[in-house]
């Protein structure tokens, strides 16, 4: 039977951390970090995590700047936006909430943020950064799944990994982090003929899909660790992750929860990428 990997535990422990951190950094310069959310639209979704977001920095003690605008907004409009946030030094990280209406370049207005505010690590230069191993900030499920591993002692180095899935967001960023933690990487995709096959040779097992219950019981190893990065809602409409929580946790050796998993890591690790970007603003100037 695996050991569940407390996420929400894991979560709060970092929260105090960076609490403590916030409260020295406002001490030694006189103000706290900031954190500019924009949202365009009405995604009810979009709205949850925008004011999740909010919470967190109430919580450790930043400045939350929140710009909620229209769906018509132009994306001349939005950029300009940036732009003014990028000449604010009381900003410290920018964050556009996914998904921008159709009419916006999504990949344009990643471009725009600063890459010194980019606290999503979705600039092509911190990707870049990613790439080689020299990163100040990165995407934040991807950065708290590497928390939880390391919060219970899993050890990675010389291990075989498989990510499920090539997203920008979670999938490939994902990979690279588990590379510089000296795994052997392997990505699956909807294109891989038998992931089972792939899986099954796997000493951690990374599901990035989203799909409900793709990783079944039979598709892992005996002792396998199982990281579930999936929010879907299956028949009955309960959340739940891409793996088969039941009958993973058998053979796993470590597996996390869905809710309560990776989930609450992910805006942590936003909050932990804005600490960062104040700091490094205070080492350049």
């Amino acid at each position: 039977m695996a050991k569940i990997i407390d996420g929400k535990a894991v979560s709060a422990k970092v929260r105090g951390e960076l609490c403590e951190k916030t409260v020295s950094f406002k001490e030694k310069y006189g103000y706290a970090p900031g954190l500019a959310v924009i949202i365009v639209g009405d995604d009810p979704a979009s709205k949850i995590y925008v004011r999740n977001k909010k919470k967190a920095c109430e919580e450790i003690g930043y400045n939350s700047f929140e710009y909620a605008l229209p769906a018509e907004t132009s994306e001349e409009e939005l950029l300009n936006l940036i732009e003014k946030l990028n000449a604010d030094d009381a900003v410290h990280g920018i964050l556009v909430q996914s998904p921008v209406p159709r009419h916006i370049d999504e990949k344009k207005i990643q471009s725009t943020i600063l890459p010194s505010k980019d606290v999503d690590a979705f600039h092509p230069i911190n990707v870049g950064k990613i790439m080689i191993g020299d990163y100040d900030f990165v995407p934040c499920t991807p950065a708290g799944i590497t928390e939880l591993l390391d919060a219970y002692g899993i050890e990675t180095a010389g291990k075989s990994c498989v990510v499920i899935g090539r997203s920008n967001i979670v999938g490939k960023p994902m990979a690279m982090l588990m590379l510089h933690k000296n795994c052997t990487v392997t990505i699956c995709h909807s294109r891989t003929p038998d992931v089972g096959a792939v899986t099954r040779e796997a000493d951690i097992v990374i599901a990035a899909v989203g799909k409900s219950d793709f990783l079944t019981g039979d598709m892992i190893k005996e002792g396998a660790v199982v990281i579930d990065v999936g929010m879907n809602r299956n028949a009955e409409g309960k959340l739940c992750g891409d793996a088969d929580f039941e009958a993973c946790e058998k053979k796993a050796s470590y597996i996390t929860p869905v809710p309560g998993g990776v989930g609450p890591m992910t805006i942590t690790m936003l909050m932990k990428n804005t600490l960062r970007s104040a700091e490094l603003s205070e080492e350049n100037k």
